[in-house]
């Protein structure tokens, strides 16, 4: 006869628990792979001064490029990139059986930008000639890496230039805080780009 309250007791809690538990309100998350774009800074950091001095970078791959001297550089099979803080320069190489055009460049890579990146907007892509020849611009912004150390994210402006010679696409994107004022040095290193 004792054990029979708690037998009805705890029947009782199992029922009130499994109530609860079907009327829970479920709670779903942002889908994987989606991120907001963060605010732009109110200052942005990240302006590359204009007194900044340029060295010539030569590429095992047939190519140099002016970049900013003293800036940190890690080499990769496929290319180089160079970065200070927030202020990043990404070559990659590889192999393209034709020359890009702002069409293909749109359907392609510009796509392929949105689907891999953090929170990005296409701005243009568009057709452009640099000293070295035809190319193919496109700029967008992006989210940064979260800070290692604080998880802080930053939004990026990007200009991705696609340089094409015989059978070779190098890939050049040039980016900054949202904000930063690097036009006059982002023309420089761009126009900078020379076959080998």
């Amino acid at each position: 006869m004792k054990s029979r309250p708690r037998t009805l007791l705890t029947s009782l809690a199992l029922a009130l628990a499994l109530s609860v538990a079907t009327f829970a309100p479920i709670v779903i998350g942002p889908a994987a792979g989606q991120e907001t774009a963060v605010a732009p800074e109110k200052n942005p950091p990240g302006d590359i001064p204009d007194n900044q001095v340029f060295v010539q970078y030569t590429s095992p791959s047939g190519f140099s490029i002016k970049v900013p001297e003293g800036w940190s550089r890690v080499d990769r099979p496929d290319g180089a990139r160079f970065s200070d803080k927030y202020n990043i320069i990404d070559l990659a190489v590889s192999k393209a059986d034709q020359p890009p055009n702002a069409a293909t460049a749109k359907a392609r890579d510009a796509a392929g930008l949105k689907s891999a990146g953090r929170a990005v907007e296409i701005k243009s892509v568009k057709d452009v000639k640099l000293k070295s020849g035809p190319a193919v611009l496109i700029s967008y912004a992006s989210n940064s890496d979260p800070s290692p150390v604080t998880n802080k994210q930053i939004r990026l402006e990007h200009e991705r230039y696609l340089v094409f010679r015989n059978g070779t696409l190098v890939s050049l994107d040039l980016s900054a805080p949202l904000g930063a004022d690097n036009v006059d040095q982002w023309k420089l290193m761009s126009n900078s780009f020379q076959w080998q």
